[in-house]
């Protein structure tokens, strides 16, 4: 078990299986409306684990999404779910300049409030791509009100990661309030290891994840931070033939498994929104500009 006292911060990265990174140098955005969406469905399945588990969580949503499925965004937020943003498209942070992240931001945030009706305090960047390149981000997201992001994977990867960032919560601006909250790592001989789900969750088995959130909140007395996507429960989402061999397989595999092993993750562990975790680890959060 985790320790006891600890909630763990549980989200859902709210994007169709066409609107992945994976998929994006094959798949036009100008296309995405003539594809067959499958989001809403999976996203009710979601709710319905949740609601069994007596869960509360986050989903960080597309405002592209958001748009189309008004419904959808309403019922996450009637059953006590946290609607947040994840941009307006899938566009990646660093292919923005201040200004353009600014846009995206405001759009996407306007669409999302006007769709749940609840004020959007949290953001999380599409593939974790806030990094060291993106200096100016923080400053945008402050600007426009947002409270917490969770954008930062601390690890080196091929997609993403900000190795120097710390491994838990952090103000990176000293006259904000704004606090950045991670993604889970997890420490092994001297390396960082991601173990904050979604394609490592598939992937690994299922006690590597147990391991290590027991170690984040037993060793480091930290709460874990948790992500998967509505598709990752989908193994009969249409497949993406002229995608590459590497993408495919990060994609797919194990997508057959995927609920069950949610199953067991939200009842062993207590999870809760990531804006009420934010809010509890804004007294620990570092400084970054100390």
């Amino acid at each position: 078990m985790a320790l006891p006292g600890v909630v763990n911060g549980l989200s859902v990265d709210v994007e169709d299986w066409f609107q992945v990174g994976a998929f994006e140098g094959v798949i036009d955005r100008g296309n995405w409306d003539s594809l067959g969406s499958r989001v809403e469905r999976n996203c009710d399945l979601i709710l319905e684990m949740f609601a069994a588990a007596e869960v509360k969580a986050t989903f960080f949503t597309l405002g592209w999404v958001a748009q189309r499925h008004g419904a959808l965004m309403r019922r996450i937020v009637e059953q006590g779910h946290e609607l947040a943003s994840h941009g307006w498209d899938h566009e990646r942070v660093f292919r923005f300049d201040k200004a353009g992240f600014s846009a995206d931001l405001e759009r996407s945030k306007k669409v999302l409030e006007d769709a749940g009706g609840q004020r959007i305090t949290g953001y999380r960047a599409p593939s974790f791509s806030i990094d060291s390149r993106t200096p100016w981000a923080y400053m945008a997201l402050a600007e426009q009100g947002f409270e917490y992001s969770s954008s930062v994977a601390p690890i080196v990867h091929d997609h993403y990661g900000w190795r120097e960032a710390p491994r838990f919560a952090f103000k990176p601006l000293p006259w904000s309030d704004l606090i950045e909250i991670p993604v889970t790592t997890a420490h092994f001989a001297g390396r960082r290891l991601a173990a904050g789900g979604g394609g490592f969750f598939r992937v690994l088995p299922y006690g590597f994840s147990r391991w290590a959130i027991r170690q984040v909140n037993r060793e480091d007395r930290r709460p874990a931070v948790f992500y998967f996507h509505p598709w990752e429960i989908d193994p009969d989402q249409p497949r993406v033939p002229n995608a590459s061999i590497r993408s495919r397989v990060r994609h797919y595999t194990n997508l057959s498994v995927m609920a069950d092993k949610l199953n067991q993750l939200v009842r062993e562990f207590a999870w809760g929104r990531m804006d009420l975790l934010a809010h509890r680890e804004a007294a620990l959060a570092v400084d970054l500009a100390a």
